[in-house]
């Protein structure tokens, strides 16, 4: 398949402030500007991934673009010419200057194919798909950010963060709800009790938009003064 190139006259960071404006947002405080860069690639990576599903009339077409993005990452871990599409160039630096390992992000390819499924997610489906999903994407950039700290903390964090956004946008079945509920109240709660000192300065911005978890777990919205201001607090306290 030949995916024409998408948003060829936007810059990839403009793509992420308009598509994924949390994760943009914790991106503003990574001071370095070519991890910044490098973040934001990730970040349009797997917009690509969840749009997908999205813009597919019909579950093959989903899978061919899914595995579009597969033979991406073929190009890109085997050292070949990469398709010339934007995000597909941008990942190919940040995975040679960081030396991305390929499981991770096979992995996020491998989570949208549930998606293709129109049944909504019970709540195993739910968790792995937030943990494949926003947890791999937070654990690779805290490896991005501060790649001599430990950062399993990222891939619970960042499915905490994908759980909420999915109760708030709905596709998880009715009777599974209140547990994936309760499951995001017991994380936030557990990832509040960490000390400040065990999560670097330098890796917070990976998970730092999971502020916003516990708003979108009770099916509110947050304007965009509120969102900037609490994910100001959190990273100056270190803490969501």
């Amino acid at each position: 398949m030949t995916d024409p190139p998408a948003h060829d006259s936007e810059d990839l960071d403009a793509l992420v402030r308009r598509v994924d404006p949390d994760r943009w947002l914790s991106s503003r405080f990574i001071g370095d500007p070519e991890r910044r860069a490098d973040v934001v690639a990730l970040y349009a990576y797997d917009h690509e991934l969840a749009r997908a599903p999205k813009v597919a009339s019909n579950s093959l077409l989903g899978e061919i673009r899914l595995t579009w993005w597969r033979e991406a990452l073929d190009e890109i871990f085997e050292g070949g010419a990469v398709r010339r599409h934007p995000t597909a160039q941008a990942l190919a630096g940040v995975v040679a200057r960081r030396a991305l390992p390929r499981e991770p992000l096979e992995a996020m390819i491998d989570a949208r194919y549930r998606e293709l499924d129109p049944e909504a997610l019970t709540y195993e489906d739910a968790k792995s798909w937030a943990f494949a999903t926003g947890g791999v994407c937070s654990r690779m950039v805290a490896t991005i950010l501060d790649p001599a700290r430990d950062k399993t903390f990222a891939d619970d964090w960042g499915a905490i963060w994908s759980l909420a956004l999915r109760l708030k946008t709905g596709n998880i079945a009715r009777d599974e709800r209140a547990k994936v509920l309760a499951e995001v109240r017991l994380s936030l709660g557990e990832a509040r009790s960490v000390e400040r000192r065990q999560i670097s300065i330098e890796a917070f911005p990976a998970v730092a938009h999971v502020t916003f978890a516990d708003a979108y777990a009770r099916g509110r919205d947050l304007s965009n003064l509120g969102k900037r201001l609490r994910i100001f607090l959190a990273v100056a306290r270190g803490r969501i």
